[in-house]
């Protein structure tokens, strides 16, 4: 029987490409229950480097409809095979009311959007301001977002151990539908994963003990 599109990528995902972005990364997850396994929300995510994208898909426990550069999607071969996975791209820098509908109609019908807030990679290796994407998305779907900090990446090599720390899902239902709420709710993500982020890097310089629970 033959399988659409979206079931080979997420099959070729599962049973390729996890297993080697694991072994090339040494991935290792932190407080990875938190992350619902059905349902609608958003993990909103620090960006340092490409190799982030691998690192959380390895060890992520479902899957993510990741939210991209359009200008991926646009590369011969794998930018079809992103597409197939489920990625929304958007057009960074302007206005994208196409990629916001796509990123709402995904939370609302119960898809996981990993979204990198800062919008761009930081080259300063350390998570920069976030933008208002997620918190957005949070907001107007009523959906819950999961802050994950990625950690090791900056500089990385094969080999090089990259780990993820998943902090507690927070909802925002509290929030006003507007600029102020965004505001407000983006400002408390930046804090959560700047947290979650300082939390890693001391991880690291201890080892990477197994077992631990990541704060927030």
């Amino acid at each position: 029987m033959s399988r659409a599109p979206g079931e080979v990528a997420w099959w070729t995902s599962t049973y390729y490409l996890k297993p080697i972005a694991r072994i090339a990364t040494r991935a290792r997850g932190y407080g990875l229950e938190r992350i619902p396994l059905t349902g609608g929300c958003v993990l909103a995510i620090n960006h340092i480097h490409w190799i982030d994208i691998p690192v959380v898909g390895a060890v992520t426990p479902r899957r993510l409809n990741f939210v991209s550069k359009v200008e991926a999607l646009r590369f011969p071969g794998f930018g079809r095979y992103i597409a197939w996975y489920g990625t929304i791209g958007i057009r960074r820098g302007e206005s994208d009311r196409d990629a916001v509908r796509q990123m709402r109609t995904a939370a609302r019908n119960g898809a996981a959007l990993a979204i990198f807030v800062e919008g761009t990679r930081q080259l300063s290796g350390r998570p920069g301001a976030a933008q208002p994407g997620a918190a957005m998305v949070a907001i107007q779907e009523d959906v819950p977002v999961i802050p994950v900090a990625v950690y090791g990446t900056e500089n990385w090599r094969v080999g090089k151990p990259c780990s993820i720390a998943v902090g507690e899902p927070v909802r925002y239902e509290g929030l006003p539908k507007g600029g102020r709420g965004y505001k407000e709710a983006t400002a408390d993500i930046e804090r959560r994963i700047l947290t979650l982020f300082d939390w890693l890097a001391d991880v690291h310089r201890r080892g990477r003990p197994k077992g631990l629970t990541p704060p927030l």
